[in-house]
């Protein structure tokens, strides 16, 4: 009994402590809780003493090689009423599933589809990209596990459920799992994207790169990454790790399993759960947002919370080093700091504040606790659950994709305020708001308020 409830505590405390990373998920997952009848008929009362209504609940995903993960097939917006195609991912929910059986606990076959079902089968935009040189805009669907291209200038139109887009990239070979993180190659289209939660690479398609296709290149990295930045004039790749908190750095043409030029970290870093990250090569800077959660599994007593910050570094920092400069405090306004962006020629440095549904600049040399100079929030501006950001210096614009409700917005490089954007490319209705599931693991069912809880 010594022996299980050590085993029980050790579980808790690790539960605990990747929870305070999970708290995301890292953002929305097509994830399904579903309701079976337990009992032939559907229309079974609630048991007055025991609350028990004769329903099963449960939480599936379809299962793979590579551990339970959810992979589908892209649904055409267009066709979105239509029979969803065979090997989707909500169809393996009219597949058989599994329980214990009240009495006896012995598994017991259920060999009927669900009562009910609770899914996100729309895209949730965790990350942007601008490809100036071929016209298009690249948006990771953290859903689906894709990412879909359209043009730079579409503008989805009033009553119209979604734009199509260009191409799609999405399927089994891929190998996309939560991923963030995008960044295009200036010069050849190369799509670069990171794993942030179950795989931990970063992997690499051409930009002709459509539907269900390996990636050409594949990056074994640290686990949980979140953003990239690539220095084109050395030729690296940066990728920030939430957790343990550092800065990892690669050739930008490395592959399998080629170890990193140089590491950001430790205690004098000031990384605390870093998740944004944005370099400026003319003034060799790196900046890095972090939420807060400061800890390392690696050493015992390491767990603090600090206030959100951006921390800032010269551009070749490795090791131990601190910062040259950090931006934190309560008049920063950040919460839930994600993607970040520089403008070089105008000196800022803008960050997707996920929780603020808010974009907010800064100056390059701001430090302590500043206040916005700019700020991107309000009705007009549409955003909701921002989570990328990105520069386009050739057309002036400022891009942003939000987790809350499908879409990506374009604004004038100098917006600021409430103010309405340019042009908008939605993948669902207009004034929806996405389900945002994060990453359920257990599901219970509150029979007196007759709610269901889902931790994320």
């Amino acid at each position: 009994m010594k022996r299980m409830e050590a085993l029980r505590q050790a579980m808790l405390e690790r539960s605990l402590m990747r929870g305070r990373f999970d708290r995301r998920a890292m953002f929305g997952v097509a994830v399904t809780i579903v309701a079976f009848s337990i009992s032939s008929s559907n229309t079974r009362a609630p048991d007055i003493a025991t609350g028990y209504s004769g329903r099963l609940i449960s939480i599936q995903s379809m299962q793979t090689d590579f551990g339970d993960m959810c992979y589908a097939e892209r649904i055409d917006p267009f066709e979105r009423n239509a029979a969803l195609p065979a090997g989707n991912l909500f169809n393996a929910f009219d597949d058989t599933a599994h329980a214990a059986a009240q009495s006896t606990g012995n598994g017991v076959e259920i060999a009927r589809p669900p009562v009910r079902t609770i899914r996100d089968t729309y895209p949730i935009y965790s990350s942007i990209a601008v490809d100036t040189q071929f016209n298009e805009i690249a948006l990771q669907d953290t859903n689906l596990f894709g990412i879909k291209v359209f043009n730079r200038l579409e503008n989805t139109p009033a009553g119209v459920e979604a734009s199509k887009p260009v191409r799609v990239i999405e399927g089994r070979e891929t190998d996309l799992e939560y991923n963030n993180g995008l960044y295009i190659d200036p010069q050849n289209g190369d799509i670069y994207s990171v794993a942030s939660d179950t795989a931990d690479n970063l992997i690499v398609f051409p930009r002709s790169a459509s539907g269900n296709v390996a990636p050409s290149r594949q990056l074994k990295t640290p686990h949980r990454n979140f953003a990239t930045a690539v220095d084109e004039e050395k030729g690296e790749v940066f990728i920030t790790i939430q957790y343990p908190p550092k800065v990892v750095v690669y050739r930008k043409q490395a592959a399998g399993t080629e170890q990193p030029l140089r590491v950001l970290e430790g205690p004098r870093t000031g990384l605390s759960d870093a998740h944004g990250m944005a370099i400026d090569v003319q003034k060799k800077l790196m900046f890095v947002s972090n939420w807060g959660n400061s800890s390392d599994y690696q050493v015992a007593g390491s767990g603090q919370f600090h206030l959100p910050s951006i921390t800032v570094y010269p551009l070749d920092a490795k090791g131990d080093t601190p910062p040259l400069r950090t931006i934190q405090g309560p008049k920063t306004q950040l919460d839930w700091a994600a993607a970040m962006a520089i403008d070089p020629d105008g000196g800022y440095v803008f960050m997707a504040n996920d929780l603020g549904d808010s974009i907010i600049g800064f100056k390059e040399t701001d430090d302590g606790d500043v206040a916005p100079s700019r700020i991107i929030k309000g009705d007009k501006t549409g955003l909701k659950n921002p989570t990328g950001v990105a520069v386009d210096g050739k057309n002036k614009e400022l891009w942003v994709s939000s987790l809350g409700n499908s879409s990506a917005s374009a604004f004038p490089l100098s917006a600021n305020g409430d103010v309405a954007p340019v042009r908008t490319i939605r993948s669902a209705p207009a004034a929806r708001t996405s389900v945002k599931f994060g990453k359920p693991q257990a599901v219970a069912y509150d029979s007196k308020r007759e709610e269901y809880l889902v931790p994320n």
